[in-house]
């Protein structure tokens, strides 16, 4: 074991006067040994606060012993820790910010000894960055760029020539440059540019800890303040002046010091200076930091919500204290006289506050009344610090007794029933804690992660974000976005239903048992407390309990089929339901992973609630048959391909050679289109390729036309993978003559349809280079699997139903995500001389869950157990060798 001394108890080589490769041994062992004993101290728990102070020490004594042996001593120049090695705040591999400060006739003769210097830190394996410059360049520098500036403010002088170093400390202070009020308005134009920059929210699922809202920057940015402002090297100073209460300096420092707990033992694990608490590192945190499974509760889970709710708690003390600093700073206490509201509130210089401290206390329910204010007058810019203390100094009020109030449950409706500003009065309800301590049950998903990459928020981030979404739905700014939606939402008859169903959606998640169930009945009693009629109740238990319902629906059945349309349409049962269900679903797809929200998932669901409706409207008695349906869509195609000039007879003796498949999942457009391109081409010129947009679907449609071959999906496919697009739906129909018809409908690596132009002409040369040639081999789909992927084990599952109506076999693939996935899957389906006649493809984060509709080769369903069985193991295998094989 390696004793545990300081380098200051035996510093290295000091009897050496020049140092030399023995002496670069020397300062290497004895920093290995002082980081040993630091990471020994970290695992008894010692106070991080004192592991980085006494880090920067111990970095102190080697750069102080390289100094003097290299740079003379009376040469007027000094050298100076900078940044958060400046603030002694060091963690084990944080770079190392050194100023030498030299004076005006020094730099050049100490030039070549300064690079020494240098390369002897690096030698010795500290991590150096480093500026050479006088006082004056360091005044002009920091005068220009408020980041330089910021990081003389955190000057500290290591050793050499303290005049020097006093003089670089006048010349940047607030009396030369950057006085405190334009220096306050910097920093925050700065932090609002950072936040903006990671997607103004604490919540997202891989967060930097330093530079995320809430994260160590926010802190570092009040104490940057304070000390520019007033002079003060603690925060403890701020209670002294008032802006913080003894707790919440506190709450202050514990968040300060779990995110240096977790940043200290990312640094240890990763060996580097890593601030993002990927999905690589939170799993091995977790259990560093001893939480443990408990049933559908992970470790991991505990252990993100324990820095969520650290980040959400200082976010909302740095929102406070900015606006005190505001007040101080820029309005000088200036704060304009008093507009009053009602007896409990009034209105300064655009804040709401509270008429008197004791409001809350004797008018408990004026906790919820000033969130109902905000929304009645949204002139206002928001609630005055002072009051946001008081609200969370009075949260303990909202007791059982206030909760069965009828005048805090009427008032609560009164908010949601509000025509604006519903969806920012329950942002700022959660931020204040409020929203929690009236809705229990909401506590529980107060910063809760779910553990993979399709939630890209915790619940509760999620959750409000789906509630904004049902409000813009509202606005008549936001009509053009989701049209449908507008339209449904202006003849929704309560939407304060809707409101309620979203925010419970999701409530019940972490707890064991369906979330769906029992956040549905945790809806159903709050709609019954809050008088909410037997009819509006049920309504909104049902969406909570059916909120996956039309998703699950759109994205992972085949909604061509009628019959699938009537089974969804009678789970819904009537029109009043399936408007308020198709709301809640785009808002919560939406909310779910914006950056995963595409055209082509706004044209499932639009398409599927518009054939639900019709089947509604129709009646659920009059069923309509797939011979039905697909005559009046090839009623329709005849109709549009006789304005092209192209009689019903070709169409018909054209259609004759296609089976149902050709049909059943097109729209009359789709057929008409296909048929004349079919039509149009003499045999002699194929193959032929069309990539056209397909505006109806969301989508880009890669169409091909030519000669049915072996394996032509397997390479189709690859090709497509091979230019990381997103094969959405594919369509295969061949005909007895030996022709095949592919139809790809496609989006770009972002989600989006692709643009016309050249990137889709290069497609399509690449795609005709590879039909037309003869020794065809498969395309190798290089891409790498996804980082995140890797951490997301997923079984593979395939299940097979018959479906004997369309006389062919549905088989439901479950895997892990992966480039070249759909082409190793057609490889099998040849291998195994199975039919592939389309393909419905949905991606969940690191899970896909497709559907393919397959027969034999003559257009029978696959009943054969023993070829089944066969199947299901080729996949199995083919898919294990793949990962195996995998980057």
């Amino acid at each position: 074991m390696v004793p545990e001394q300081s380098i200051a108890a035996n510093p290295p080589g000091a009897d050496v006067a020049r140092p030399g490769a023995g002496d670069i041994a020397a300062y290497k062992v004895k920093l290995a040994e002082a980081r040993t004993a630091l990471f020994a101290r970290f695992d008894r728990g010692e106070s991080v606060t004192e592991l980085v102070q006494r880090w920067s020490r111990d970095i102190d004594l080697l750069v102080t012993s390289a100094w003097r042996r290299l740079i003379p001593q009376a040469t007027g120049a000094a050298v100076v820790a900078v940044g958060g090695y400046g603030r002694e705040e060091l963690h084990p591999s944080s770079d190392i910010d050194l100023l030498i400060l030299v004076g005006d006739d020094q730099a050049e003769r100490l030039g070549e000894t300064l690079g020494a210097l240098v390369i002897f830190l690096w030698d010795m394996g500290l991590e150096i960055g480093h500026a050479v410059r006088t006082v004056e360049e360091c005044r002009v520098e920091a005068a220009d760029d408020i980041t330089v500036a910021t990081n003389l403010l955190e000057a500290r002088l290591i050793d050499g020539d303290a005049g020097l170093y006093e003089r670089m400390r006048a010349a940047v202070g607030p009396d030369s440059i950057w006085p405190s009020e334009a220096f306050f308005a910097a920093k925050r134009e700065e932090q609002r540019k950072r936040r903006l920059k990671y997607g103004d929210t604490a919540y997202n699922l891989e967060p930097n800890i330093k530079e995320n809202p809430g994260g160590l920057r926010d802190i570092q940015m009040i104490a940057w303040v304070v000390k520019r402002h007033f002079g003060a090297d603690s925060l403890h100073q701020l209670v002294e002046q008032g802006f913080l209460t003894e707790t919440e300096y506190l709450a202050l420092c514990d968040g300060q010091a779990l995110l240096w707990r977790i940043r200290f033992a990312l640094h240890r694990l990763t060996r580097r200076r890593e601030d993002r608490l990927l999905f690589d590192y939170q799993r091995v945190l977790a259990e560093e930091f001893g939480f443990n499974d408990q049933g559908d509760n992970l470790a991991v889970e505990q252990f993100m919500q324990q820095y969520y709710r650290a980040v959400t708690e200082l976010n909302r003390l740095n929102e406070m204290l900015l606006q005190l600093f505001q007040e101080a700073i820029l309005l000088h206490d200036q704060i304009g006289p008093p507009e009053p509201v009602n007896k409990r509130f009034q209105v300064r210089s655009g804040y709401l506050e509270v008429t008197h401290p004791q409001v809350f206390a004797r008018s408990p329910f004026a906790l919820l009344e000033i969130f109902l204010l905000l929304q009645q007058r949204p002139e206002l810019l928001g609630v005055r610090a002072s009051t946001i203390r008081l609200i969370r100094e009075h949260r303990h009020r909202i007791d059982d007794d206030f909760r069965e109030d009828v005048r805090a449950r009427s008032m609560f409706m009164e908010i949601l029933r509000q025509p604006q500003g519903v969806s920012a009065a329950l942002r700022r309800m959660n931020s204040y804690g409020v929203l929690a301590a009236y809705v229990p049950a909401f506590a529980n998903v107060v910063g809760r992660m779910q553990y993979d990459l399709f939630h890209v928020y915790t619940v509760d981030e999620h959750t409000l974000r789906l509630l904004r979404n049902l409000r813009r739905f509202t606005v008549p700014e936001h009509n053009g976005e989701l049209p449908l939606c507008s339209a449904i939402a202006q003849r929704i008859p309560k939407l304060e239903l809707l409101y309620i169903a979203g925010l419970f959606h999701d409530i019940a998640k972490g707890r064991s048992g369906d979330h769906s169930l029992l956040g549905a009945r945790e809806a159903w009693d709050f709609c019954q407390l809050h008088y909410l009629s037997e009819y509006d109740s049920r309504l909104v238990a049902w969406l909570v309990e059916h909120h996956l319902l039309m998703s699950m629906t759109a994205q992972r059945k085949d909604i061509a089929d009628p019959m699938v349309v009537q089974a969804f349409a009678e789970a819904v049962n009537d029109v009043n339901r399936l408007d308020y269900l198709y709301l809640l679903t785009v808002a919560d797809t939406r909310a779910t992973n914006p950056k995963r929200w595409s055209s082509w998932k706004d044209a499932l669901l639009r398409d599927l609630y518009r054939a639900a409706r019709r089947a509604l409207m129709r009646g659920l008695s009059k069923p309509q048959a797939q011979d039905e349906l697909i005559e009046q869509k090839q009623r329709e195609a005849m109709r549009l391909l006789a304005f092209e000039g192209i009689d019903a007879d070709s169409c018909r003796d054209l259609w004759s050679r296609f089976g149902m498949d050709f049909f059943t999942p097109s729209s009359p457009e789709e057929i008409a289109w296909q048929t004349q391109r079919i039509l149009t081409t003499a045999l002699e010129d194929l193959p032929l390729v069309v990539i056209r947009p397909l505006a109806s679907r969301g989508c880009t449609e890669v169409f091909l036309f030519s000669r049915d071959e072996k394996n032509l999906f397997v390479h189709i496919t690859a090709l497509l993978d091979q230019r990381a697009l997103n094969i959405m739906d594919a369509r295969i129909t061949t005909t007895d003559d030996g022709l095949a018809v592919n139809a790809f409908q496609v989006l770009g690596p972002d989600h989006r349809p692709i643009d016309q132009g050249e990137d889709t002409e290069t497609l399509r040369a690449s795609l005709l280079a590879e039909l037309r040639r003869s020794n065809r081999q498969q395309p190798a789909v290089n891409r790498r699997l996804p980082r995140q992927h890797r951490h997301f084990p997923v079984e593979t599952r395939i299940s097979f139903a018959e479906d004997r109506l369309n006389r062919r076999t549905m088989m439901r693939l479950t895997t892990l995500d992966r480039p070249g996935l759909l082409a190793e899957i057609g490889s099998v389906f040849e291998a195994c001389d199975i039919r592939l006649q389309s393909a419905k493809i949905a991606t969940v984060g690191a899970e896909v869950d497709d559907l393919f509709f397959i027969s034999t080769q003559d257009g029978a369903p696959i009943t054969c157990a023993p070829v089944l069985t066969c199947l299901r193991k080729e996949i199995h295998d083919r898919l294990e060798q793949s990962a195996d094989q995998g980057p």
